[in-house]
């Protein structure tokens, strides 16, 4: 796919989200400079989430192979894509109780970001895109300020981490340069939550997700999916995503 297709296709979608409080992304002009992805563990993820390394609760659903490749990789970020836009759509639908406006205008503000990346990233993958998935929040409480809260911070910085280790295993310069934007506005969503749900004004930049050498995480997909499995009620298959 050429730059010019994604510019078009980026120009498409954004146009359809008009009605949103400010536009993010701008998908031209931009250079990323790469560099050395540190990988590191991801047990405090596990932690945080519900039914950790077990299968969802519900019925089987279909089972969505990613594919290979770039179209892989793809794949893998539109999936949590879809997870984050699902969340946020739910939780805009249904404010919690007692939320500040400054909170209200942070939680649409996200919502439109990750419907924007979700609905993007469909439009670039165009017939290789996987299908809706069906997801199972039946373990956040929406109603909940601290239930809320806690999965948006373990959903941004698993994104935030997911991208960091997706990045190298991308082939095209294109998908690289599409993936380097979205993974600094998940970067400043992981910023934005940590500063309201912690309370230490440092916890946007903590030790817990920046080593010494102030680099983030990296997370491998195999990694990345099955701290989300709990969250997604299809069977995802990976088994031919790069590795290297």
């Amino acid at each position: 796919m050429s730059k010019q297709t994604l510019t078009d296709e980026s120009t498409s979608v954004l146009s359809q989200n008009k009605g949103n409080r400010r536009s993010f992304l701008k998908f031209t002009g931009v250079s990323i400079a790469t560099t050395g992805i540190l990988l590191s563990g991801c047990q405090e993820v596990f932690e945080a989430l519900p039914n950790q390394r077990q299968s969802p609760k519900g019925p089987v659903m279909q089972a969505v192979p990613l594919g290979k490749g770039d179209i892989g990789i793809l794949n893998y970020a539109y999936a949590l894509e879809q997870l984050e836009a699902a969340f946020y759509l739910q939780v805009v639908a249904n404010m919690y109780a007692g939320i500040s406006d400054s909170e209200m205008v942070m939680m649409e503000d996200i919502k439109n970001h990750e419907v924007a990346h979700r609905d993007f990233l469909k439009a670039a993958l165009g017939k290789n895109a996987i299908i809706d998935l069906t997801f199972d929040f039946s373990s956040v409480d929406f109603n909940d300020r601290s239930s809320v809260l806690a999965t948006a911070k373990t959903f941004e910085d698993l994104g935030v981490a997911a991208y960091n280790g997706a990045g190298q295993l991308l082939e095209s310069a294109d998908y690289l340069l599409i993936a380097g934007k979205i993974v600094s506005v998940e970067a400043r969503h992981a910023a934005a939550i940590r500063s309201i749900f912690d309370n230490d004004f440092t916890s946007f930049a903590g030790d817990d997700i920046i080593d010494s050498n102030g680099l983030d995480r990296a997370f491998s997909p195999s990694m990345v999916l099955e701290a989300a499995a709990p969250f997604i009620t299809n069977k995802i298959i990976a088994n031919q995503l790069p590795t290297s």
